[in-house]
């Protein structure tokens, strides 16, 4: 039987591509209608399970979230924005130096400047008797407040300190260096003399400092030395003080020097509120304009007066946070003396009216005292000034809530100046002048 050309499998196969033909169009129909529709139920189930999607995703590190795209809400865009967090409160580090015969008054002082947030760096120089360094070292380690909160310390190692000399720079950079190293949360360092007074009560003060930016610097300061320039920048003068125990006044050198070219000089008030970032770059001095400062100002009559104004004003970093003013209220002659006057009641309305913080300088146990007390601080019976801290009966016998602050009308006199002070800064093209 003669083949003809048929052959079961090839008749097979053609079969079976035609199928394959029939079959292709309605399976493309079908694949394009179902994902349609699958797209479709994507889309419009997308918002609603968004926050499932985002509680899944929030397993994997923020980096894989941030490349997902965010969702936009109408109620979103009129939403106020967030609250800033507050500020925290700032804490104030002092240095209260005395000498012979001052341990009454810097305990006086160091009670009506005590807060538990703050941090207190007590020194009596060389020049006072043994006797009465030790019976304040003994009365800080007995006082119950003190002993609990650990926020008062003595140098025991008693340095020599004559005001005329650059002693006295030495020991305020000696009590910085302790502060840095003892403490860590502080933010503005002041040092005060047992012959100083606070105006306010400290929760004045740090619910006025509450808002200001860190990195100020209240330090009265101007490079119009005027008589200053003959009679201290270009004299030489030595200062016993450096190596001997006993006290005595500094004595000239017959040459005399020309104004250094390498930096300008800068003098103002020995009293200061400096920032705590200032005070490392005094200690550390990564630049070294610090130390070459230090050995400048070691034959300048009243170094306290210039060098901590010379090293700010010479920095460009720092010379824009300077505020020129000293936070004191002192009165002085015209010229000024050594000495400032010594203050009493015929004064006080004229340190009131200032709205500074301090005052000096008073003599021991002054009627004046007992006013600014009474009438400024509400301080009663040698106890410590009250505020939002003070617990315990006898009141300020014991810490409660060291963050509340109760400021008074001390507040609004010192944050007057303050604002003041500040928007004067603020015009000023050149804050070192």
């Amino acid at each position: 039987m003669k083949n003809l050309g048929w052959n079961p499998g090839k008749v097979f196969e053609s079969g079976l591509f035609n199928m394959e033909k029939k079959w292709v169009f309605p399976l493309v129909i079908t694949s394009i209608v179902c994902g349609f529709f699958l797209v479709t139920s994507f889309n419009m189930g997308q918002v609603s399970s968004l926050h499932r999607v985002n509680a899944f995703l929030s397993i994997f590190p923020s980096r894989v979230i941030a490349n997902q795209t965010k969702a936009s809400f109408a109620e979103e865009k009129n939403a106020p924005p967030p609250v800033p967090p507050s500020p925290p409160i700032p804490r104030f580090a002092y240095l209260i130096s005395g000498s012979k015969g001052d341990l009454e008054k810097l305990w006086r002082t160091l009670h009506a400047l005590y807060h538990p947030l703050n941090h207190y760096v007590l020194h009596m120089d060389l020049e006072s008797p043994p006797e009465e360094r030790l019976e304040l070292a003994t009365r800080v380690e007995k006082e119950p407040i003190f002993a609990k909160v650990g926020n008062v310390m003595m140098i025991t190692k008693a340095n020599m300190v004559t005001y005329r000399g650059p002693t006295m720079v030495a020991n305020t950079l000696h009590a910085c260096a302790i502060l840095l190293k003892r403490t860590k949360n502080w933010d503005w360092f002041i040092n005060l003399s047992a012959s100083d007074y606070p105006l306010v009560t400290q929760d004045d003060l740090l619910s006025t400092f509450l808002d200001l930016e860190r990195d100020l610097n209240f330090i009265e300061t101007t490079s119009n030395l005027g008589w200053k320039e003959g009679k201290r920048a270009m004299p030489l003068m030595i200062d016993p003080g450096l190596y001997q125990n006993t006290k005595s006044d500094i004595f000239w050198v017959t040459q005399h020097r020309a104004l250094p070219t390498a930096f300008k000089l800068f003098t103002g008030s020995a009293w200061m509120i400096l920032s705590h970032s200032f005070v490392e770059y005094l200690v550390w001095g990564w630049d070294n304009l610090p130390r070459t400062l230090l050995m400048y100002y070691t034959n300048f009559v009243s170094s306290p007066e210039s060098y901590f104004h010379t090293v700010i004003c010479n920095v460009p970093e720092y010379a824009p946070t300077v505020i020129n003013h000293d936070m004191h209220y002192i009165a002085w002659d015209t010229p000024p003396k050594q000495h400032p006057h010594i203050l009493t009641l015929d004064d006080l309305s004229n340190m009131i009216g200032s709205g500074a913080a301090f005052a000096r300088k008073f003599q021991q146990d002054d009627p004046v005292l007992d006013k600014i007390d009474e009438e400024l601080l509400g301080r009663t019976n040698g106890s410590f000034t009250p505020g939002g801290w003070c617990s315990g009966n006898p009141r300020c016998s014991k810490v409660g809530k060291a963050k509340k602050l109760k400021p008074g009308p001390g507040a609004q006199r010192l944050r007057g100046l303050v604002d003041r002070l500040i928007l004067s800064a603020k015009s000023e093209e050149n804050k070192c002048h």
